[in-house]
């Protein structure tokens, strides 16, 4: 399907498309992500919740940090601040605290994830690349 339009030639197939790649790519990524964070959560240790995170962060254990996408401004701020300051990587999570809650096989929602042992997860090296 081609339009023209004020002599510029619109391709409108080729965009939907490249558009739908797009979103097969990040769908992929978060389904990836979602089985990653289950492998972690069975084979390795993570901590739930704001104030575990922020412990973990303190004492240096976290390998990496997942934050939902409708975590509180200030609160996020404050725990990137922290993960700056022991070094650790911070993944903005795409779902929101419900979805990471159950992507962590739990039956509540949680806006924060410290990932303090990986277990047989490949989680650190897919986040890096994306």
């Amino acid at each position: 399907l081609v339009a023209q339009l004020a002599g510029h030639a619109i391709d409108f197939s080729r965009s939907k498309m490249e558009a739908s790649k797009i979103a097969k790519k990040k769908k992929g990524t978060s389904e990836s992500i979602n089985a990653r964070l289950a492998l972690v959560m069975k084979s390795g240790k993570a901590n739930l919740g704001y104030k575990s995170t922020l412990k973990s962060l303190r004492q240096g254990k976290s390998k990496m940090i997942l934050i939902s996408s409708n975590c509180p401004p200030l609160r996020r701020s404050e725990i990137e601040y922290y993960a700056m300051l022991a070094k650790t990587a911070v993944h903005a999570y795409a779902g929101n605290n419900i979805v990471l809650g159950t992507a962590c096989g739990k039956m509540f929602r949680t806006s924060v994830v410290s990932i303090v042992d990986v277990g047989d997860s490949d989680i650190l090296r897919s986040t890096a690349d994306a």
